[in-house]
């Protein structure tokens, strides 16, 4: 039953991001900035949609009221990384539009990543460190002036249930430099959609948004380990089936 739903999901989202795709591709060629965000993030809402009624996954989510108020109001959200699921599930709950930084070998994806390389993300070149940051740095700026809230997973990549990636300062750097709070974000989807893997199981899944914490007056590497240790405390308060083979110091 698992596999006949997790590939009735697929094809839900094949047959739905192709005409999305080009409808917004058309769109873009008069229609930019925050309206196209909304454009993209409807399909992301039919993805999770999906996800609800032929997966049985389901989110529950704690500490709204953490969440900075003001419509231009700044914050730089990291996000703990375990699958695809919180990728799409962001965008459709957060009031603010979001901006992801991404490696741009996404952009060829087709149709999504396509789509993806008309809005205003960040996309960056790895093999060029520094210029990528200065980049990063000077689009965020102008990102967080409109209200757009930046969005990073500070491991990196999808890491498996129970485990704990290297968490890099690329978004403590940024929060310092534009002068942006840091939101850490705790989610544990590997429990109903681990990563790479194809079949999925229903359950729920946790958000747990953290405090703001400010970036001023703090360095990167100190910045991080904080939002490290909350996260990485939370993910074992939400999960703690997850982790209790670890050795506890």
């Amino acid at each position: 039953m698992a596999l006949l739903r997790s590939v009735l999901h697929m094809v839900w989202m094949l047959v739905t991001v192709i005409p999305w795709a080009v409808i917004m591709l058309v769109a873009s060629t008069w229609r930019r900035g925050i309206p196209l965000y909304w454009m993209a993030a409807r399909w992301l809402g039919w993805a999770i949609g999906g996800a609800r009624v032929l997966l049985g996954i389901r989110h529950r989510i704690t500490g709204w009221e953490n969440l900075p108020l003001g419509e231009k109001s700044p914050a730089i959200l990291l996000v703990k990384h375990q699958s695809t699921y919180e990728t799409f599930l962001m965008p459709t709950i957060m009031p603010h539009p979001l901006a992801y930084v991404f490696k741009k070998e996404l952009l060829y994806v087709p149709f999504f990543g396509w789509a993806m390389g008309r809005l205003d993300m960040i996309h960056i070149d790895r093999s060029q460190r520094a210029q990528a940051f200065n980049k990063v740095v000077a689009q965020g700026k102008l990102l967080l002036a409109q209200g757009i809230w930046i969005i990073m997973f500070p491991e990196g990549t999808r890491i498996p249930r129970g485990q704990q990636g290297m968490y890099k300062t690329g978004g403590t750097r940024l929060a310092i430099e534009t002068g942006a709070p840091v939101i850490p974000i705790a989610v544990t989807s590997a429990k109903c959609w681990p990563r790479k893997a194809f079949i999925k199981t229903p359950g729920i899944v946790d958000v747990s948004i953290g405090k703001p914490i400010p970036s001023a007056g703090r360095e990167p590497d100190e910045l991080m380990r904080e939002v490290e240790a909350w996260i990485e405390a939370e993910m074992r308060r939400l999960d703690p089936g997850a982790y209790v083979h670890q050795r506890v110091d």
